[in-house]
């Protein structure tokens, strides 16, 4: 008896250990932006979240019916802004309303992307602008406005910018995208360095080759297609849920020492 006492007693202690470190993940009551939350990476990473305890603010160029249904079914609340993210005019206005509607912000997300393919000889202008100002310059000044918030609030914070392969990679037909992406990565450690005295943490996740509109283009040519799969150890590729995890863990207590680091979400691209 005294023998299953003890095994009690341990079995009880590690529930207890086990429940205090799936704490360090929970998301209860934190508020999330997140942007391109309509679909694909966006509005999967937005059910995350909610599923983690976290009211979203979803950012998007159209409503978002679907995304805002998903995140209510778990429980938690969702407010949606269309915005045109080309241009930085509503940045300030975003952050407002995410405040004004739940008091606080916690999280940034950092989604919204578009890409656009042609040979680098024949890249125009016009596609070098439109990619750039929506992948990077509304990414910093984005990231500026909400850390300007975190400093106000005093309670530090996360973002989480959406990088790229093509920011450890140079890729074919894509050269604004490569370069908006390199730059992410790079905008992600500045934000580290400078920010991290304030308790904010940037920090990145770079997909490898996801299943979304971004690549409908590449899986219906069927030979770039099976090249792509062919290349990745995981045989496959990858999907929104694939980033949930990683999105959570990057959002919540248990990546306060995870500073300016990018992880690559890829099912191996980059091992081989």
């Amino acid at each position: 008896m005294k023998g299953r006492n003890v095994y009690e007693m341990t079995q009880n202690k590690n529930e207890e250990v086990f429940l205090m470190i799936l704490e360090k993940f929970s998301l209860q009551g934190k508020v999330a932006i997140v942007t391109g939350a309509r679909t694909g990476l966006g509005q999967g990473m937005s059910i995350a979240l909610a599923e983690a305890g976290c009211h979203v603010v979803g950012v998007g160029n159209l409503e978002m019916p679907e995304t805002k249904e998903q995140v209510e079914k778990t429980g938690r609340k969702f407010l949606g802004i269309v915005a045109n993210l080309s241009s930085i005019e509503p940045v300030q206005a975003i952050v407002e309303q995410a405040v004004e509607t739940f008091g606080k912000v916690d999280i940034l997300v950092n989604n919204a992307g578009i890409i656009r393919r042609a040979d680098a000889i024949d890249f125009s202008e016009q596609d070098w602008d439109d990619v750039m100002n929506i992948n990077i310059k509304t990414v910093f000044f984005l990231s500026q406005a909400v850390a300007k918030q975190y400093i106000k609030q005093g309670t530090g914070g996360k973002i989480i910018n959406i990088a790229s392969m093509l920011s450890f990679q140079g890729g074919i037909r894509v050269p604004s995208y490569t370069a908006s992406k390199s730059g992410v990565m790079g905008i992600t450690r500045l934000m580290a360095n400078e920010w991290a005295k304030y308790n904010i943490n940037a920090n990145a996740i770079a997909p490898g080759y996801m299943a979304t509109n971004n690549t409908e283009q590449l899986r219906a040519d069927k030979s770039r297609n099976t090249a792509i799969v062919e290349r990745i150890p995981a045989g496959r590729w990858g999907l929104p849920e694939d980033l949930m995890g990683p999105i959570v863990f990057l959002a919540s207590d248990a990546s306060d020492y995870v500073n300016g680091y990018t992880i690559a979400v890829d099912g191996g691209w980059l091992a081989r």
